[in-house]
């Protein structure tokens, strides 16, 4: 042991206390009289060089997991020093000029919303404010389904957010456990309702051969789907493919739905942005709704109000009697108050804003229309740009997808060499955005496609 050091101590001085000073002596203390106990672990614990500590991590053996196939596209694309490299991989609107576009219909709106002396950043209900329902519920159904009372609306973290809460109502209330989904669909859909406890099964629906709807597939795949299954669909603007059924053949799907005993779920992401008009983009709900089938809405503001960022949609469910519909509603505000306890104000604000103010809501409709007609365009462009080049192969299929996305055909090894090689930024699937394509870049798109596919 070493030697004792004095320490000195002096209590603090008071009126009625003079100061007293006090030395002890201090002493090391003898480590055999520590005792130091060891962490367990099973098997060899790895050693940790972390936090100044040589002791091993809890967290040492979590693999890394892989990074989103989509969002890591940005993350090259933005790295990539190319000059004419273009993104078409991510889902959100750009200009001609390749950048980002605010609605002005929304940041109108969010001005007032700012300068409102009412407005606050205290907790909404859990299932978002009363008087923020009925314009979105507008958009979905008829009036005399709303005046019913026999919807139960809940807002929800965007599309994402309300097909998880749908998906852990499935398991925990309905007792309802497998999903049946598009093949192919969005990447997420899978992930998202397995995490709520679902297995999930795939239906036909597109066919390769075409580039187009597998009507006859569909068809015979719902006949042999178990009464008392959950089924998803997309409302419209079909992710990925961009192909959706023709009025006359969703009569038959909804009809054959409803005969099969099926759960409907539509996705409703695109409602406006597919076509420029909310109604013909909503036949399909419309259908659900006049055949009298109880079903769910996830309800997106992402793509239709440029809000990628604030998060809102909404949750609906078409119920059979209003006493149904209150025992639904307190059933979704229990699994929302469990994941995030209530929802985002900001965005939820800033969409009642736009649907309760009349030139507002004008404007954005005529803004919905101006974003779908450049999508239109640029599959004209780009269709007409590989067929001028005699592209071997059909192109049709650009120009009759709708929405979106296109999905072009191209094969993995295609897609990989336009990633790679020309630094034309796409999903593995051949899924592009067509959002992503303007006057300045579609001629280059177009002869990389002609490229990839004579080289084949």
């Amino acid at each position: 042991m070493g030697a004792a050091m004095p320490v000195t101590y002096s209590a603090p001085m008071t009126q009625s206390r003079p100061m007293v000073t006090t030395t002890y002596e201090s002493r090391p203390l003898d480590e055999s009289r520590i005792i130091r106990a060891q962490p367990v672990y099973k098997g060899e614990a790895p050693v940790y060089q972390g936090l100044g500590s040589a002791e091993p991590s809890m967290f040492a053996d979590i693999p890394e997991a892989a990074p989103d196939a989509i969002l890591s596209l940005a993350t090259l694309f933005k790295e990539d020093k190319f000059p004419q490299k273009v993104n078409l991989g991510i889902g959100a609107y750009r200009t001609e000029e390749g950048k980002p576009w605010p609605l002005p219909s929304v940041l109108e709106a969010q001005l007032a919303v700012c300068q409102d002396p009412t407005e606050d950043k205290e907790y909404v209900p859990i299932d978002g404010k009363p008087e923020y329902k009925l314009p979105v519920q507008k958009l979905c159904f008829s009036d005399a389904a709303i005046a019913s009372g026999c919807v139960a609306t809940a807002q929800a973290i965007s599309g994402t957010g309300s097909l998880q809460i749908i998906g852990q109502f499935l398991s925990n209330v309905l007792s309802c456990t497998t999903l049946w989904i598009p093949n192919p669909t969005w990447g997420n859909h899978t992930a998202i309702f397995n995490r709520a406890g679902v297995e999930v099964k795939k239906y036909t629906y597109y066919k390769p051969s075409t580039r187009g709807f597998d009507f006859e597939g569909m068809i015979e795949a719902i006949e042999a789907i178990p009464s008392g299954d959950a089924i998803l669909l997309h409302a419209c603007a079909q992710n990925p493919t961009g192909v959706d059924p023709t009025p006359e053949q969703w009569v038959v799907i909804v009809g054959l739905i409803k005969r099969r005993g099926l759960v409907p779920i539509l996705d409703n992401a695109y409602q406006g942005y597919a076509s420029g008009d909310l109604e013909k983009d909503g036949f399909s709900m419309k259908l659900f709704e006049d055949e009298g089938l109880e079903y769910f809405i996830a309800q997106s503001f992402a793509k239709n109000f440029g809000l990628y960022g604030e998060r809102i949609g909404y949750i609906h469910c078409r119920c059979a009697t209003k006493e149904i519909t209150t025992a639904v509603l307190s059933q979704l505000k229990i699994l929302i108050r469990q994941a995030y306890s209530s929802p985002p104000r900001h965005g939820a604000a800033i969409v009642n804003k736009v649907l309760t103010t009349p030139a507002l809501k004008e404007q954005w409709l005529n803004e919905l229309s101006f974003m779908a007609q450049r999508i239109l365009q640029m599959r004209d462009a780009l269709r007409g740009e590989i067929e001028a080049r005699q592209t071997p192969g059909t192109w049709e299929h650009i120009t009759d997808q709708i929405g979106m996305f296109s999905f072009t055909g191209l094969d993995t090894n295609q897609v990989k060499r336009m990633v790679e090689e020309f630094h034309v930024y796409m999903t593995k699937d051949g899924r592009i955005s067509v959002a992503g394509l303007n006057p300045g870049n579609v001629a280059y798109v177009a002869e990389c496609i002609d490229i990839v596919v004579r080289e084949a």
